[in-house]
């Protein structure tokens, strides 16, 4: 589906003409917005605007870091959105110019629709913007990274709950939903840190924007991502500590477990002593013709038994 945004001469924005029947000339720019194309639609990207095969081709062609190309007059932007769900990242290619600017993506993408209704209602509400084609990919831009934080905020959610539980649960379920946050911030990071580095090099190019007060706009973007960023990676520091936390929190049941173990086991090993020799069952043993032997025998166990426990104890092996 192609869907346009055409701005005419006196301001006037129209919307749903056919691609094929808008000439360049006769509007101030449009915007054409490529949504899940089908191969004919595609083709316009060469019969209509001409663009460069390279960049068609990365269109075709997904997904890519993001990045920016320079050809000619066109600058060509690889840009990341994000699936809330899957949060994989899923790519959204921009074509920017003086009078037009050309959105490309395969997938359904909500910030596109938002970014569109922002541009239609908005177009001449910023003050020290021409309301062109730079405006639109800010707008566009702009929602793609504000789409990042829902996700984010979510997985701090979850860090947080794991924080507060800490000794209702196992320690694998704990571990267990540790490395799934962990993975589930990694695959936040293959987005974030590119995008990062993208808007970094569009802050300080002197292709795509004109103006200081342009520069700001794209800049505060840039600082939306930095601020990700920062957010990503003391959460990806705080799955590390917990992980190492709950880490020593089963190595200290596992050595209190062990110490059990080892007290009952050096316990029982005399009385297992005794308890042999006496079911050796010889014929010319003094002790199994008396009356007394076997309560004797119990009790010297009982008391070696306690006796032990009593020295371990007084040795601080219990506390």
């Amino acid at each position: 589906m192609i869907r346009t945004l055409a701005v005419t001469h006196e301001g006037e924005v129209l919307t749903g003409l056919p691609l094929e029947s808008i000439r360049m000339a006769d509007y101030a720019w449009i915007w054409a917005d490529f949504a899940e194309p089908t191969a004919e639609e595609t083709r316009l990207l060469d019969t209509y605007f001409h663009f460069h095969p390279l960049a068609i081709e990365d269109c075709m062609h997904i997904l890519q870091r993001p990045k920016l190309d320079y050809y000619d007059d066109v600058q060509f932007f690889v840009l990341h959105a994000l699936n809330e769900e899957t949060l994989q990242a899923e790519e959204v290619d921009l074509f920017l110019s003086s009078s037009f600017l050309v959105s490309y993506h395969h997938q359904h993408q909500p910030e596109l629709d938002e970014a569109w209704a922002n541009v239609r209602e908005e177009i001449h509400s910023r003050q020290g913007w021409s309301g062109g084609p730079v405006a639109a990919a800010y707008s566009v831009m702009d929602k793609l990274v504000d789409y990042y934080f829902p996700s984010l905020y979510n997985l701090e959610d979850e860090l947080a709950d794991l924080e507060s539980k800490g000794g209702t649960e196992s320690v694998e379920d704990l571990m267990s939903q540790v490395f799934n946050v962990r993975g589930r911030l990694l695959k936040l990071r293959r987005t974030i840190v590119p995008m990062r580095d993208l808007m970094y090099r569009i802050v300080n190019s002197q292709h795509v924007q004109s103006n200081n007060q342009e520069r700001v706009y794209f800049g505060d973007i840039y600082d939306h991502l930095l601020k990700l960023t920062d957010m990503l990676e003391a959460d990806r520091e705080m799955t590390a500590d917990l992980r190492d936390s709950y880490i020593s929190l089963n190595s200290n049941r596992m050595n209190a477990i062990m110490k059990t173990l080892t007290v009952i086991t050096t316990v029982f090993m005399p009385l297992t002593l005794i308890a042999g020799i006496y079911g050796m069952n010889f014929n010319h043993m003094p002790e199994l013709g008396w009356s007394l032997g076997y309560p004797v025998v119990l009790l010297l166990m009982l008391a070696l038994g306690l006796g032990m426990l009593w020295w371990f104890r007084r040795r601080g092996w219990f506390k």
